[in-house]
């Protein structure tokens, strides 16, 4: 993991894709992320206080026309993925995203049962990103011996030093080190808790293990952070309607009851679109985050949002969360912004329609941002 003290500043980067590297109309609940922190102090620190970083960014997947762009005579390529948010993925101490796809091996597909290239979590690590959340509805989309590859593939990244994982667990040893996934910065224990409402295929047998929304395994999930002496648990659901801004009854009762076991934030994915934000009793919720990048063209799926969170430990070990920052991505299609499929900053690109060789994208760009931030409430 990285290791900053500081937040760095959000930049521009280049656009050259083969490189290395409007105010809501509404004040709802999500206006409380913008305006109300939860310490009144608006981010500031004292001296002698640590502080880390966890950023997380929504579904990372891989249709079949990800899959022919990216085939070269080198192999599978997906450099300009991450290029231009790299930067603010690094900027954080840790980044986490959903990994929405198998690596069952050849042949490669994508949707409804994904077996991505095995070069492509490395790009993401590239990118910036350090942990992968697996327990979502597409990783047992080729069978048990699809979702075991994949994690073999993740333990050898593991031991390399490049990751850490959680959702999927090969045997019970497995479940119990990694449900919730502990890890420990800058003199904090971070505890991530990642589950999902179900998968699109079952396996015999119990192992491979998904968590699962089942109320027991969340509950003991958040007393096993607790007896790690977590400082901070995050709550990680894979749940919700797809294409719906809002959240449902249900998101909003199981945040509920998780808030009240004890986790200090919920940070959700699975609708591929934006949800709505809200605080319960000084504890926030992202309800989805929406893709961060895929093929998907339906109307809001290629606007997303990115969620930093900051936490602060003091020498007397007094723990304090600082308000939450937010920043909308766009997922670019290829022949839009450039070559092939990149992810960036809206705001970096607010006002910049000349650089767009299919300028209709900025346009969508710009309406899909102001349509969601009035449907949501949310002020980034």
């Amino acid at each position: 993991m990285r290791a900053s003290p500081l937040l760095t500043l959000f930049c521009f980067f280049s656009l050259t894709c083969n490189a290395q590297w409007v105010k809501p109309l509404s004040k709802p609940v999500s206006y409380e992320w913008a305006h109300a922190g939860w310490d009144g102090n608006s981010g500031r620190l004292d001296i002698g206080t640590d502080t880390t970083s966890v950023i997380f960014i929504g579904d990372v997947m891989m249709h079949i026309a990800q899959i022919e762009k990216a085939r070269s005579v080198r192999g599978y390529e997906f450099d300009s993925y991450f290029k231009n948010i790299s930067s603010l993925l690094q900027s954080a101490d840790i980044a986490v995203a959903n990994m929405e796809f198998t690596l069952a091996g050849k042949p490669y597909s994508g949707y409804p049962a994904f077996s991505a290239p095995e070069s492509y979590p490395d790009y993401a690590v590239k990118g910036g990103v350090d942990v992968f959340l697996t327990a979502n509805n597409h990783i047992l989309d080729k069978g048990k011996e699809g979702a075991e590859r994949t994690m073999s593939h993740y333990r050898r990244m593991e031991a390399a030093n490049e990751i850490k994982y959680t959702g999927c667990y090969i045997d019970s040893a497995d479940f119990e080190k990694r449900y919730p996934l502990i890890i420990r910065h800058g003199g904090m224990v971070i505890a991530l808790i990642n589950f999902t409402y179900g998968t699109n295929l079952s396996v015999p047998g119990e192992f491979p293990k998904v968590s699962r929304m089942r109320h027991d395994e969340i509950s003991e999930a958040i007393q096993r952070a607790k007896d790690s002496k977590a400082d901070f648990i995050i709550a990680l659901p894979h749940w919700g309607t797809e294409y719906v801004l809002t959240h449902s009854p249900l998101q909003k009762a199981l945040a509920d009851r998780m808030i009240g076991e004890g986790v200090d934030a919920v940070i959700g994915t699975h609708p591929h679109v934006v949800q709505d934000t809200s605080f319960k009793n000084g504890v926030p919720v992202a309800y989805s985050l929406g893709n961060a990048i895929s093929n998907m063209s339906a109307p809001n799926t290629r606007l997303e949002m990115a969620v930093r969170l900051r936490m602060t430990k003091d020498f007397l070990g007094r723990t304090k969360m600082l308000s939450p920052e937010i920043v909308f991505l766009w997922c670019s299609l290829p022949g839009r912004l450039c070559d092939d499929f990149t992810v960036i900053q809206v705001k970096d690109f607010i006002a910049k329609r000349a650089l767009w060789r299919d300028p209709s994208d900025y346009d969508n760009m710009v309406k899909t941002y102001a349509r969601v931030r009035e449907a949501t409430g949310i002020i980034d």
